[in-house]
């Protein structure tokens, strides 16, 4: 992947702007300062090597050269959008996770923000916000994927089992460039859809270890069986009494049940 050959794969999607970098720090940070200078909305930054980046709960995310995609999108949220902020974080899983469709692989998203393939993470998001007083002036969707098997860390630094698109599809995967086509394809039509019911729908459909005993980990540890979603994206578990407990997002840490 070159800035040659990524602008060519996405020169019929209508991008704000795009700025590509064989290697940075970090895709968010560049797009929070571009953000935050009056980048235009759907205005994308792209790396071929990440060499300090992030993801939830201050866990770093490394991406190796030539061998993931790491990605920062740049919304700016229009009236219509405003209401269903907290849904963006579905939005960008739908959206990697119809990538993983077009392949013939079945993601599942663990809540919030990773999507695992045979119950191994393959991609995360982070996003963040650039706000104006207290409006939110332009959202920052940082997504990462692993693609081949450099992208794997080692085992020793792993918080989570994870896998890369070339061990699942044990063939050569797509240019990163037409992956990056492919999600950012979705992810327009999934925006359309951000305050519908479609959306939570599909998410939830999509849930790994739906109807499973999970804890989740925050302020307290919480334990029940995963029931949903609530309508803007908050989990909801079912305790051992049969009684709803909703999860709302924050710094938050979901495991199956020992």
């Amino acid at each position: 992947m070159n800035e040659s050959s990524l602008k060519k794969s996405l020169s019929k999607l209508n991008l704000g702007g795009l700025r590509y970098f064989d290697s940075i720090g970090s895709t968010n940070d560049e797009a929070m300062v571009w953000a935050a200078s009056g980048a235009k909305d759907f205005s994308l930054v792209v790396a071929d090597e990440q060499t300090q980046g992030r993801g939830r709960l201050d866990r770093k995310w490394l991406t190796p050269k030539n061998s993931a995609l790491a990605i920062s999108l740049i919304l700016r949220p229009s009236p219509a959008m405003r209401p269903h902020l907290s849904r963006t974080v579905g939005l960008a899983a739908l959206s990697l996770a119809d990538a993983c469709l077009k392949l013939g692989l079945v993601p599942q998203i663990k809540w919030p923000n990773d999507i695992l393939l045979n119950g191994k993470k393959t991609a995360g998001i982070l996003i963040e916000s650039v706000w104006t007083g207290a409006d939110v002036d332009s959202l920052v969707i940082g997504m990462g994927m692993n693609v081949y098997k450099a992208s794997i860390p080692p085992l020793e630094k792993l918080q989570f089992p994870a896998t890369c698109l070339e061990d699942e599809l044990e063939v050569k995967p797509p240019a990163r460039e037409d992956l990056i086509h492919d999600i950012l394809s979705a992810f327009l039509i999934w925006r359309e859809n951000l305050g519908t019911d479609r959306l939570i729908k599909a998410w939830e459909d999509k849930l790994a270890f739906r109807g499973e005993q999970v804890q989740v980990r925050g302020e307290a540890m919480v334990t029940g069986v995963l029931d949903g979603l609530e309508p803007d994206g908050s989990l909801r578990l079912r305790n051992s009494e049969g009684k709803s407990i909703v999860v709302n997002f924050g710094d938050v840490s979901l495991r199956p049940a020992a």
